[in-house]
């Protein structure tokens, strides 16, 4: 508990022991002082409603739970009622102890996810000295020092040093994470061991550690329908069960009265003000943004996070999941996983083929220089020609090398043999000969095949795969991991025109999610339902166009977020019936005279209590 709660739980023990003595002294037939002594405990526990009740009218905004709960109980003290008017007040105070606590216990998942926020970065001046200086400060390019015990706060890449990883703020996982030379990091991450030199790749402002905490900070300003029907509810609800017990207390008088029967004027104004107390929609009002708030700070604290309440309530709704493949469902990292040689050793054909290919950025042309694993000498390389969707040209040591793709072979009026596996086939020539291949792959996540069965364990309808990769390494990949279907040789138009056809056909009240990782997914995650993309190593477009972001790239994540979604929502309506139900039958029985303010009491507070307790189970997502 914090100071002010502490507080309150003082003020509430302190009221609760004052009424009860106060309720045993024998005061009958000194009315005057039992009057004044219940205001000592009545004032301890409510001055605060009070003034915000008057504060309220002040302000032209008298209808809420403060003005109820303030006319309820003046009206029951002045009715003679003391110890029923402080019960109300004290068990009011005690709901809003138990929200506030509620409230407090979800804010401290999505707080202790704050505290990734670094305070100064490390900087090595020219005589070797560290200077501290702000993180906003810190250009691209620089050289910061991280030692042990100390937060990344800037994205880069490690050039001195080896450590271990904390990245349980980011990712939920509590499992650590070793980085060494040449390791990409992200900020937010806590290094554990050893001391690293990291060249900055990002500012300050767009790291990672940047963008996950706007993305919670603005995710309470996107509210769900539940939330929004919910206010609606509240401004309509109150002022009309406010005159509804006005009318109830002048009514049936005046009725009595035009009758020529007996008013019983105190009666129906204790009626209307019991009416008053079980009406407070406390229960509904506080327990539904708290389900929201909390199924949020639950999936925050496993890695997931969500930009608003209304995208956690869409993604309860979604039935079918569209994937990208590569960063999504597979590694993202091509490797050479066959060489096929004809006369040459395969050791000579991925030397000539990795020189060659060792002035070009390509991914392809890069996995063939680390599958080479030597350093290479690019001195031992001339006449470097690349040609455009064939391939390279180059003479290594004087002869004639040519890596690329079937066209390029075509274009040497070379055959090139046929590969049955699936990935990308890179034909080799050596002196205008036809030296044989190599087949470089993606390979498959880990977690991608488990995380498809949980998709369908969870309900989900359909699975599809949307790639611009060949039709053949598409078809395999799908058919490792189980994905329903499976759609290739996709350009980003393409994808998202395939997206709206799957759009087009879905149900009313079915919802669509796509995922993925690359700056040409931004459109469709745009278009979809619901956009999840993948933090850790997804593009900066990819995020800020997701609704949902994975801090830690992994797909099983995907099925979880789902199902803390539907927990989410299950609570919320469980509250909303139950809250409603309860009062609507309550103040039933209040008009007819079949309750007194010991029931209202329960109508309201308990009721509020149990909607709360209710709510907080959405913290709870570790067996999800």
């Amino acid at each position: 508990m914090n100071k002010k709660q502490k507080k309150v739980l003082w003020r509430i023990l302190a009221a609760a022991a004052l009424m009860i003595v106060f309720a045993l002294l024998p005061l009958d037939h000194l009315p005057l002082l039992r009057f004044v002594l219940f205001l000592i405990p009545y004032f301890t526990i409510g001055y605060d409603i009070l003034i915000k009740a008057y504060k309220g009218v002040r302000n032209k905004q008298p209808f809420d739970e403060n003005f109820l709960m303030a006319v309820a109980t003046v009206g029951a003290i002045a009715l003679g009622e003391y110890t029923e008017g402080v019960a109300v007040m004290l068990f009011y105070q005690i709901g809003e102890l138990f929200q506030s606590y509620a409230v407090g216990k979800s804010r401290r998942n999505i707080s202790d996810l704050m505290d990734i926020r670094p305070d100064y970065a490390n900087v090595e001046g020219e005589d070797g000295e560290l200077e501290q200086v702000d993180p906003d400060e810190v250009e691209i390019g620089t050289m910061i020092v991280v030692k042990p015990g100390e937060k990344i706060p800037i994205d880069g890449i490690v050039r001195e040093g080896q450590t271990t990883l904390n990245t349980s703020a980011l990712t939920g996982e509590s499992v650590p994470r070793e980085a060494g030379v040449g390791d990409e990091v992200i900020s937010g991450c806590i290094n554990l061991t050893g001391l690293l030199k990291i060249e900055t790749t990002r500012e300050f402002g767009e790291s990672t550690v940047s963008k996950i905490l706007e993305l919670v900070e603005n995710a309470s300003s996107r509210k769900s329908r539940s939330e929004a029907f919910i206010s609606k509810f509240a401004r309509i609800y109150t002022p009309a069960v406010c005159y509804s017990a006005l009318a109830l207390a002048v009514v049936p008088p005046v009725i009595s009265l035009l009758l020529s029967q007996g008013a019983h004027v105190g009666t129906w104004v204790y009626r209307a003000l019991t009416f008053l107390v079980v009406s407070c929609p406390c229960a509904v009002v506080i327990s539904i943004p708290l389900s929201f708030f909390a199924g949020i700070g639950g999936a925050s604290n496993a890695g997931v996070l969500v930009k608003g309440s209304n995208y956690l309530e869409t993604l309860s709704r979604v039935k079918y999941v569209v994937f990208d493949k590569t960063g999504t469902l597979t590694q993202g990292v091509f490797r050479v996983t066959n060489i096929f040689c004809v006369k040459l050793r395969h050791e000579e054909l991925l030397e000539y083929a990795a020189l060659a290919e060792s002035f070009s950025t390509h991914p392809i042309s890069k996995s063939l220089v680390e599958a080479y694993g030597k350093p290479v000498d690019q001195s031992r390389v001339t006449d470097v020609q690349e040609i455009s969707g064939h391939g390279v040209i180059a003479k290594v040591d004087g002869t004639s090398v040519a890596c690329g793709n079937e066209k390029l072979m075509s274009q040497m009026n070379l055959t090139a043999l046929p590969c049955q596996q699936a990935g990308t086939v890179v034909h080799v020539a050596v002196d205008g000969v036809y030296s044989g291949y190599i087949l470089i792959s993606d390979e498959e996540k880990p977690d991608s095949k488990a995380a498809i069965a949980a998709l369908k364990q969870a309900g989900i309808r359909q699975t599809i795969m949307l790639t611009g990769d060949r039709k053949a390494a598409a078809e395999q990949v799908a058919a490792d991991l189980g994905i329903d279907q499976v759609y290739s040789d996709l350009l980003p138009a393409g994808k998202v025109e395939q997206v709206e056809k799957l759009l087009g056909s879905k149900g009313k009240n079915e919802q669509l999610a796509f995922v993925g990782d690359g700056i040409n997914d931004a459109p469709v995650l745009s278009r979809a339902d619901i956009g999840i993309a993948m933090g850790a190593l997804g593009s900066d477009a990819a995020i800020e166009a997701a609704d949902i972001v994975l801090m830690d790239d992994n797909p099983l994540k995907i099925a979880k977020a789902i199902n803390i979604s539907r927990k989410c929502i299950r609570i919320v309506y469980e509250n909303i019936i139950f809250a409603i139900g309860v009062k609507l039958a309550c103040l039933v029985l209040t008009a007819f005279g079949l309750s007194n303010m010991w029931f209202a009491i329960f109508a309201d507070v308990g009721v509020m209590v149990i909607a709360v307790l209710n709510a907080i189970r959405a913290l709870n997502v570790k067996n999800l």
